[in-house]
């Protein structure tokens, strides 16, 4: 039996569902009567983890992000990833959004979330490597009550646990 155990912290996307979960949303605009002849679309960006929502008004880019995030939800990526873009004027007479999945627990973040578990008073360690934050302890059932206390209080976008040890 192993003397410490640990889990990682993390935030990611499984983009191979959020690119099916794109694909199912724009089969749907495509397809809906109320989207015919208009500049509705979606585009993603693997790469660079970007969405590029397109509709003729506010209204209707709403609705596009509305259909995405169904979509996300029966593929299992969690809608709290996208981190929404500001609204601006695109090319023939259409508005634009650009929407990151988020990716990676940021820095202030992961200091909040290492406060946090230093308040439990439990007998754990905690620390931030790169994007992510391990917790090591000697105890599964203290890891478990970390791994409770972050679901309760942790950051707005979703966070996985990972290698657990």
């Amino acid at each position: 039996m192993a003397d410490n155990h640990s889990f990682d912290v993390v935030s990611e996307v499984n983009h191979a569902e959020m690119h099916n979960a794109v694909v199912q949303a724009q089969h749907e605009i495509a397809v809906r009567y109320d989207f015919k002849g208009t500049h509705a679309s979606i585009e993603f960006n693997k790469k660079d983890a970007k969405l590029t929502l397109l509709g003729d008004h506010k209204g209707q880019l709403e609705t596009v992000v509305q259909i995405l995030k169904e979509k996300m939800a029966k593929r299992g990526v969690p809608a709290a990833a996208l981190k929404r873009g500001k609204i601006e004027d695109a090319s023939h007479d259409s508005v634009r959004e650009i929407l990151t999945l988020h990716t990676g627990v940021d820095a202030d973040d992961a200091r909040k979330m290492i406060k946090g578990i230093k308040q439990l008073k439990v007998k754990v360690q905690a620390q931030i490597m790169d994007d992510k934050v391990r917790v090591t302890g000697k105890k599964i059932d203290e890891l478990q009550t970390v791994i409770a206390y972050l679901k309760e209080n942790g950051p707005e976008y979703p966070l996985q646990f990972v290698n657990f040890t």
